[in-house]
């Protein structure tokens, strides 16, 4: 008999999950793991039969089938087979698979929100079946994304450009930036002005008497009692007319209002607000937080990372109060909880923090690698940070009147300053505030205007988004879940409709553009952003069981095939993709059209395929020769992957290739083109030259 015969079999997603589980659990378990899902809709069909109420036709991947027989020969010799995949719909739905798959009447499904023995023991003792109602869920989320991809992207590619593809979400994401982007280039910039002085407490002659003569700024507020708009004073000549008129003026100080002003820690990590925390102070790109955050969780390390709840357990705010107060004293603590504004939050899941506050990162330094550390180190602070007590400034504001004498006019500049009083949660989470330290001043006394000056300013238009803030944008319209931020952002990446700028902020491309033009156009409930936020309340109330999957499918589909059909009819690729030019083909004589493709628009022979003539643009070449076979021209080349390389267009009779791109300027050793690294470095591009 097998040693692990009569065991009980506990089956989850990772194996790094499984490892840490199995150290907690006894000899009477085996831990396996499923290494993912085990079933999924084919990739060669679209796998959902339309006709029989939109049943999805689930199969096994060749490469999951190695780890299902495993698991049946395993399950058959099992004493109990116990399902402990993630608590969200993903996990719901791959232990579901896991059932259907190796034919379970009898288990057991357990659920935690952390790794370790307590939680463990806990869903031991509460096991319950799979819960349909999210099965459900992710059914309907899948087979309507997959109806958008598979029927959608065709489309695109009879219409515009092969290899392009549709996604239900990932759509609204491109529309935001696109709609960003001609914001930016549409955006006028206004010109406006301030004016600032440079102030002094008055001199006094005595000089035994000390006084505080620090330079302070104020900024001018009012004109004879009427408050300055931003944009009041819009030309230099207005700003130094007024700057004249302050020259004979003599400033007093009119106002003092000083108050002890609190600021109160941020609330615990959701998924979203971690993603755009790692993005802002540690530059992670989402997939990447995700990626070290799920490694943290199955190791144990943090709580469930796919969260939108803000609660924390009693024992974490027990252990945080005890750790706060031994550390840095009584002072520090504050007991506190967040509430969630999303009706849609999981209540019953918690926030993302560690799972034992005593494990300081300082402690886990030789367990982490560099980048676990620094995400679970932002998790562990941010935590700690929630149970702290407010940081506390000292803030001053001084109303500052100047009345001309020779204009008579009055103005009004005020001057703030803050400093910082006590750190509190700041002593463990800081954040970037500035402290500015007014003079001692007193009501009705006289400062030295030692500098007047008009300060010129322009309107700025609204900035791109970065993985931060397009987040924060699609969480704000409740487009996508906390599992799909960092999948949306990936995708639109990988189909080259957005790309990032040296700021790492994005902005579309050429192809983007016009699959969104389109999209908005002749499909505009795809992208329409208060539709999709619909779609995502309507699998929210299909998770609570309160809809039919079924139904919400066909309420969608419906409409969108009768649309798809219309506009198969209407819509042609030479309107779309497609423009004529003045040029012939050099191969076989027939006209050369632009064409639009998956990376931009170029010259193509219209006799396509028989001609399979292609260029550059003369925008987009390089204009640079061959130096291999000195009869091409070096142009820009993708894989199929989008990466960029550079080669001879007369491959494959040359195989020039390089990955670096061509300065324009050539080596002055061997007449090679030089090139430019990724890390700015200049090299030669001839493998046989020292100066390689």
């Amino acid at each position: 008999m097998s040693k692990d015969a009569n065991k009980n079999l506990v089956i989850v997603e990772s194996p790094t999950k499984a490892h840490t589980i199995q150290r907690f659990l006894g000899k009477d378990f085996l831990v396996l793991s499923s290494f993912g899902h085990i079933r999924d809709l084919p990739k060669s069909s679209l796998g959902v039969d339309i006709e029989n109420n939109f049943q999805p036709k689930f199969v096994v991947p060749k490469k999951s089938r190695k780890v299902v027989n495993f698991l049946k020969k395993e399950s058959e010799k099992a004493k109990n087979i116990i399902l402990a995949t993630d608590e969200d719909r993903e996990g719901e739905a791959i232990a579901y698979h896991l059932k259907e798959v190796l034919g379970l009447e009898d288990y057991q499904r357990i659920v935690f929100h952390e790794i370790t023995k307590s939680a463990i023991e806990e869903a031991l003792n509460h096991p319950r079946k799979i819960d349909m109602d999210l099965v459900y869920a992710q059914f309907g989320r899948r087979v309507l994304d997959r109806i958008v991809g598979y029927m959608l992207s065709p489309f695109l590619w009879r219409k515009v450009a092969r290899g392009l593809s549709a996604g239900r979400v990932q759509s609204v994401a491109v529309r935001l930036i696109v709609e960003r982007e001609r914001e930016i280039e549409k955006f006028v910039p206004q010109e406006y002005w301030t004016i600032v002085a440079k102030l002094l407490k008055f001199k006094i002659k005595n000089e035994k008497l000390k006084i505080d003569q620090k330079e302070f700024e104020a900024v001018l507020i009012k004109k004879n009692g009427k408050i300055i708009p931003k944009l009041g004073i819009r030309s230099k000549e207005e700003a130094e007319k007024i700057v004249s008129e302050l020259q004979d003026a003599e400033f007093i100080v009119k106002d003092i209002k000083r108050k002890e002003a609190k600021k109160n820690p941020p609330p615990p990590f959701i998924t979203s607000t971690l993603q755009q925390e790692a993005w802002q102070r540690l530059k992670f790109p989402a997939k990447k937080t995700m990626f070290l955050a799920q490694n943290l969780y199955e190791k144990g390390f943090i709580t469930y990372h796919r969260t939108d709840s803000l609660n924390l357990s009693k024992m974490a705010l027990s252990q945080a109060r005890k750790f706060v107060e031994e550390n840095f004293g009584k002072d520090y603590w504050r007991y506190r909880v967040f509430k969630t504004k999303s009706k849609v939050a999981q209540e019953a899941h918690e926030a993302i923090r560690p799972t034992y506050i005593q494990n300081t990162p300082e402690n886990l330094e030789k367990k982490l690698d560099k980048d676990q550390l620094k995400l679970y180190d932002l998790i562990w602070r941010r935590f700690l940070a929630t149970q702290m007590a407010e940081a506390i400034f000292d803030s001053t504001i001084v109303e500052i009147e100047a009345n001309s004498k020779s204009q008579n006019s009055k103005y009004t500049f005020r001057a703030e300053g803050q400093i910082l009083k006590f750190d509190g949660f700041l002593k463990i989470y800081p954040l970037s505030i500035k402290e500015t330290q007014l003079p001692a001043l007193e009501i009705n006394e006289i400062l030295e205007a030692k500098k007047i000056a008009p300060i010129q300013h322009f309107t700025q238009p609204p900035p791109r988004y970065t993985e931060a803030t397009l987040i924060k944008v699609l969480e704000e319209n409740g487009i996508g879940r906390p599992s799909t931020y960092a999948p949306i952002i990936s995708t639109i990446q990988e189909r080259n409709y957005v790309q990032k700028d040296r700021k790492k902020r994005f902005f579309p491309t050429e192809i983007g553009i016009v699959v969104n033009d389109l999209l908005v156009e002749h499909f505009p409930t795809i992208v329409d952003i208060k539709f999709t936020a619909k779609m995502e309340k309507q699998l929210d109330e299909i998770a609570q069981g309160k809809k039919q999957w079924t139904e919400v499918i066909r309420e969608f589909y419906q409409p969108f095939e009768a649309n798809l059909k219309k506009k198969e009819k209407e819509l042609s690729k030479q309107e779309i993709a497609e423009e004529k030019t003045d040029k012939t083909c050099p191969l076989c004589g027939a006209p050369v059209i632009i064409k639009l493709g998956k990376f931009g628009r170029f010259y193509a022979c219209s006799n396509f395929p028989k001609c399979k003539y292609t260029a550059p643009l003369e925008e987009n070449r390089l204009k640079i020769k061959c130096p291999k076979c000195k009869k091409g021209e070096i142009v820009e080349k993708r894989t199929r992957k989008g990466k960029v390389f550079y080669a001879c267009n007369k491959y494959p009779e040359c195989d020039f290739a390089v990955w670096d791109k061509p300065t324009g300027e050539m080596c002055p050793k061997c007449g090679w083109p030089l090139l430019k690294t990724k890390r700015g470095q200049i090299k030669c591009s001839n493998p046989e030259c020292k100066d390689k």
